[in-house]
């Protein structure tokens, strides 16, 4: 299948019986606003911040943490003084899951 063709299928084609993308390479800026949309999540500089982190951590461990994880990488690289609490009010009651889906990786390990 041709770059072009995977790019023209819809949403729902590319996505897995969880929502997240299959293939974490054909993820865009857009199709994380189209997965926020329908998780009623309007995306913030903030989310895009923690959506960025992820990607890059990905990018160099290819993992996308779960929770506890998560929450050590925003205190280490964004400020100390956020913590699980600031990701729920970002992300919704699995803060660790709906950013890594919007941020277009696979389902963190050990989360429930």
């Amino acid at each position: 299948m041709s770059t072009e063709s995977i790019a023209n299928r819809p949403l729902d084609q590319r996505l897995d019986p969880d929502g997240y993308l299959r293939d974490h390479t054909e993820w865009s800026r857009p199709i994380a606003q189209q997965l926020a949309a329908r998780a009623r999540i309007d995306l913030t500089q903030e989310h895009w911040r923690i959506i960025d982190l992820l990607r890059t951590y990905y990018a160099r461990t290819e993992t996308a943490p779960a929770m506890r994880p998560l929450v050590k990488l925003v205190q280490t690289e964004v400020d100390s003084a956020l913590g699980s609490s600031y990701l729920m009010q970002l992300f919704g009651g699995s803060p660790a899951k709906m950013a890594a889906k919007l941020a277009g990786l696979p389902r963190p390990t050990n989360c429930i």
